[in-house]
């Protein structure tokens, strides 16, 4: 009768797990093919594609993967995803055959269900990055690890030194994974006794080959790689926001996993403190990666550690939660009925899957821009993984018609921009002039190594230029920056086009030159007139101003090299008039330090709009500025109310 009831138990559970890994397997698969690589993924698309065994970014792991994937179809996103798609849908198996030998089958099945209910958890593997990699080899070296202290089997030492060595060579985090092992070992004093057991020394031979790409590249970059990680990415000033680490987890985990998650912790340390040897090891596999994140997150990037970076904590735990999950409905089942505590534990897992579909529905959400924009409205959805293959349709378009018979050098403003050219297989010389993004993610190095950063122009010399600048993430000085860097370096650089997609969220501006200078023979040229984006305001009405009568728009806006032509006021959209241009503005030229605009300071202008000629409501109000070259741009869209 037991075995049977047992059965009648194991079936649901092995049919609900079967049917999730499908389910998320399916998702992943088709949004993989529908989004387009972000910048993390194009990046280490790019690191494939120039092969090492260490980069400014990372060690070679996650480029390998990237680039096998891609050998399969070239230019092909979920090419480029299908191995971290295999390795994150196989993490429920993983966690199956470190509890199997812990605790029974049932149990088991329960601890590989449950990886599906944690919302990071059952996401990975959508995208190609380190986590997946990290958490996968992770994994493998503490079911190896345990297995070679209970069982002595010199394959198992193998096996985890093998498979550390290969964490290591994916991420500086994977260090935490052998320093719990040592914490283990120096901390459990059963465990002592493995020091003297040489088959330990073997695996630690094993794994420090790991640390190789990582040394090579650090002692051949002065260290650029480690300082990033270690020193420059993180403040390391307390900060008040880091101390809501747990309750951004918690939402992130989901606030009944979470805290089941804390109490199956707490479980674990009563059992160690009974000399339970695999509660130990798991105590220290778990709380090593949760409590550094912890108590360094008020001081480092607080971005990056209360997102993802603890997740490697509560795989380990997932081998338990069953346990304390059974003890959960006991206590409900005494405090109010079996039929009330079955539905509070039920409860627990759904709402974690259901976390963990809203997660992958959230990212695949951007490749249905369109149709969604419709639905709710501009600035909700993320088109950081949309619009990278009308992106490529446009560039090409461009290549072919400005330069049939000698291919360009394609400069970007920002790193991830030029990966996608090159993804896309538009081109294989590009080069950024990003100093932001690049910096800030610790892969300026890499590009300059590469030669592919502002210092790569000068092997380029004579060369064409298509310039794109992706307009959406930029501010207008920013742009104005750029510009002046780049006409520093080319002749004859004149605007092209652009290209807005999802009603202008994400816009590129092109631009074209005929070749390349050479710097060193011409140190202070300049190009001239540099086609700088125009500069404007409007200084009255304000933004949310109510208007009746005949009211006074008026502002100022110059262009910098080329001059402003004629401002005109727009009312939703449509010209209401032309404004008089020409007020002197001597404030604006000294405040903006305009120095190259025809027209200074007479940057001024004002137009009166008779508001009885415009509907009562609310209605946008922005200024269209056409330059002495012709191009039209349009500014300061802002919400007015018409009252008459």
């Amino acid at each position: 009768m037991a075995d049977s009831s047992n059965q009648a138990i194991r079936v649901p559970v092995l049919i609900l797990l079967s049917i999730g890994v499908l389910l998320l397997l399916g998702l992943k698969l088709y949004f993989g093919s529908v989004l387009d690589l972000y910048s993390d993924e194009v990046f280490y698309w790019l690191a494939s594609a120039n092969p090492a065994i260490a980069y400014s970014d990372l060690p070679f792991m996650t480029a390998l993967l990237v680039g096998l994937g891609s050998s399969l179809d070239p230019g092909n996103a979920l090419a480029a995803r299908l191995l971290f798609i295999i390795l994150g849908s196989s993490i429920p198996l993983l966690v199956y055959w470190i509890a199997l030998p812990i605790s029974n089958r049932q149990q088991a099945l329960e601890s590989a269900a449950l990886c599906l209910c944690l919302p990071l958890g059952g996401f990975l593997g959508l995208l190609a990055v380190p986590d997946v990699p990290l958490l996968f080899f992770g994994l493998l070296s503490i079911a190896c690890f345990e297995r070679a202290l209970r069982c002595n089997d010199l394959k198992f030492w193998i096996g985890t030194g093998f498979f550390v060595g290969l964490g290591l060579s994916t991420h500086y985090r994977f260090i935490l994974y052998p320093a719990a092992a040592l914490l283990y070992l120096v901390i459990f004093r059963p465990a002592r006794i493995h020091w003297s057991n040489p088959r330990l020394w073997l695996s630690f031979v094993i794994a420090s080959l790991g640390l190789l790409p990582i040394l090579w590249f650090n002692l051949n970059n002065e260290l650029s790689s480690a300082s990033f990680y270690f020193l420059d990415r993180h403040p390391w000033q307390f900060q008040l926001g880091g101390l809501l680490h747990i309750f951004k987890q918690a939402g992130l985990v989901t606030p009944p996993l979470y805290a089941l998650i804390a109490l199956t912790l707490w479980s674990l340390y009563q059992k160690a403190r009974q000399q339970d040897r695999v509660a130990a090891l798991l105590l220290s596999f778990a709380g090593t990666n949760i409590a550094v994140y912890l108590l360094l997150a008020p001081w480092t990037d607080a971005t990056s550690t209360s997102i993802h970076w603890p997740l490697s904590g509560y795989f380990p735990l997932l081998v338990y939660v069953p346990q304390v999950l059974r003890q959960g409905f006991e206590w409900c089942s005494r405090k109010w009925n079996v039929r009330t505590a079955r539905k509070i534990i039920t409860l627990v897992p759904v709402i974690g899957f259901t976390g963990t579909l809203v997660a992958l529905l959230g990212v695949g959400s951007q490749a249905f821009q369109a149709p969604l924009q419709n639905l709710l409205g501009t600035g909700i959805l993320s088109n950081k993984m949309a619009g990278w293959e009308e992106f490529s349709a446009f560039t090409q378009t461009l290549l072919n018609s400005r330069f049939p018979n000698i291919p360009p050098i394609v400069i970007t403003d920002n790193y991830y921009t030029a990966a996608q050219v090159e993804f896309a297989g538009l081109s294989r010389d590009t080069l950024t002039l990003d100093r932001d993004k690049a910096v800030r993610d610790g892969r300026i190095a890499q590009f300059q190594l590469w030669g592919k950063d502002e210092a790569g122009l000068a092997a380029v010399s004579g060369r064409p230029v298509l310039y794109i600048n992706e307009d959406s993430t930029l501010t207008v000085p920013d742009k104005h920056a750029l510009l002046a860097t780049l006409c520093g370096y080319v002749d004859n650089i004149s605007y092209i086009d652009q290209l807005s997609l999802f009603n202008g969220e994400k816009k590129f501006s092109y631009y074209v030159a005929d070749r390349i200078i050479d710097k060193a023979a011409m140190p202070d040229y300049r190009s001239f007139p540099c086609p700088y984006p125009v500069r404007a305001w409007i200084d009255n009405p304000a933004a949310g101003a109510e208007m009746s009568g005949v009211v006074n728009i008026s502002g100022w806006a110059y262009n910098e090299d080329i001059g402003v032509q004629a401002v005109y006021i727009l009312i939703d959209n449509l010209r209401a008039g032309s404004a008089q241009y020409g007020i002197g503005r001597v404030d604006v030229v000294e405040v903006m330090g305009v120095a190259s605009d025809p027209n200074a300071p007479y940057l001024g202008y004002q137009f009166s709009l008779d508001t009885t000629s415009v509907a009562n409501g609310t209605h946008w109000l922005s200024i269209e500025i056409v330059n002495l070259q012709g191009t039209s741009y349009r500014y300061g869209d802002r919400s007015v109310l018409v009252l008459n």
